[in-house]
């Protein structure tokens, strides 16, 4: 008899209040936001969207998705001849291997940015409104060069498995209140809608491991 087969998983459905973007409704919801002019972000944060490679690199790809869909240019090779971000360069603040562990805090992901040569702003959510939060990611929403907005949140909260979680928000839908979050742990959840209630009371949580 051998030794028990580790558990494992294929995904998870997406609990509501979150609509999966690629269903009908989700769909729907893209193509009135973009009549809307409320997509203009999502084109460039999608032509450079990927999914994390690692279970805690949430931090870490969604910040290499935006700073590649800002242009930045990383100034050191990738592989070849090419000068492109990945997640393993981002290692200037804090060794890869506690980012595997423990993932990344907000001020560590801001601080990743700036050295990589990004302006970043972080809030927290005592610091912030709902209607000023719904403001940044309407406003947001609307940039194809940026800014863009990178939200820290709890899953807990949303009823999704896991804790702590970075993803970029792509987008708005006006009529419903809703935000299109691209989140980057795609072997677990899709891209998805959330209102954006929800997400701001989800950024409430605060990680034990900020300050």
């Amino acid at each position: 008899r051998g030794p028990p087969a580790s558990a494992s998983f294929y995904r998870r459905a997406l609990p509501a209040p979150a609509i999966p973007f690629s269903s009908a409704q989700g769909r729907k919801l893209f193509a009135e936001a973009l009549a809307n002019g409320d997509m203009a972000s999502y084109f460039p944060l999608s032509e450079h969207f990927r999914t994390q490679n690692e279970p805690a690199y949430c931090g870490l790809t969604s910040l290499t998705i935006i700073l590649n869909a800002l242009g930045v240019d990383p100034g050191r090779v990738w592989k070849g001849p090419w000068r492109w971000f990945h997640e393993d360069m981002l290692n200037c603040c804090t060794p890869l291997d506690t980012v595997k562990e423990h993932g990344v805090t907000v001020a560590e992901l801001a601080s990743l940015a700036r050295c990589n040569g990004a302006t970043a702003r972080s809030y927290r959510h005592d610091e912030t409104t709902e209607d000023q939060f719904r403001a940044a990611v309407r406003t947001m929403s609307r940039q194809e060069s940026g800014p863009f907005l990178l939200a820290a949140y709890s899953r807990s909260c949303l009823g999704q498995t896991g804790s702590g979680h970075f993803s970029p928000v792509a987008g708005y839908h006006a009529k419903s209140d809703m935000a299109l979050v691209l989140d980057t742990a795609t072997f677990k959840y899709p891209p998805h809608w959330l209102p954006v209630s929800a997400l701001f009371n989800a950024m409430a949580k605060v990680d034990p491991r900020s300050d």
